[in-house]
């Protein structure tokens, strides 16, 4: 079992942290895809990790990260990608931005759970990033 606060100590053990607040952890993570030339520069994509709680009595950690603006992208090509091609999470509209999210429960994580959850997140948001605005901004 987990909490908020095992997750933190986790995350800062772990993560390159660029961000803390009480409810939430900015992170850096570097991303790497097998088809990416070793010359290339490696991309990077911040990852935010959001404490929400459920009914007001179960925490969860959201995972998010942009990786697009609304108006820069075509939405329905970008919904069709994530249909097709993406395992976890789901596309959000977070004010200006197109967010990737997934969010896990705590009570039964094993904080060894959380890191392909992230990884996942922040390669399949790096991917839609790369492919749909050809930059590597987020």
């Amino acid at each position: 079992m987990a909490t908020w606060r095992d997750l933190v100590a986790f995350v800062r053990h772990g993560y390159e942290v660029i961000r803390f607040e009480p409810d939430e952890v900015r992170v850096r993570v570097r991303v790497h895809f097998a088809a990416v030339d070793v010359d290339d520069d490696e991309r990077v994509q911040t990852v935010v990790l959001a404490r929400e709680v459920l009914d007001r009595r179960e925490e969860w950690v959201q995972i998010a990260t942009p990786f697009a603006r609304v108006g820069q992208v075509d939405l329905q090509a970008v919904l069709e990608e994530v249909g097709a091609t993406t395992v976890v999470g789901g596309v959000v509209i977070m004010g200006d931005y197109l967010v990737l999210r997934h969010s896990l429960p705590l009570i039964h994580l094993d904080l060894n759970e959380f890191t392909d959850p992230v990884e996942l997140v922040a390669t399949a948001a790096d991917d839609l990033e790369q492919r749909f605005t050809g930059h590597d901004d987020y």
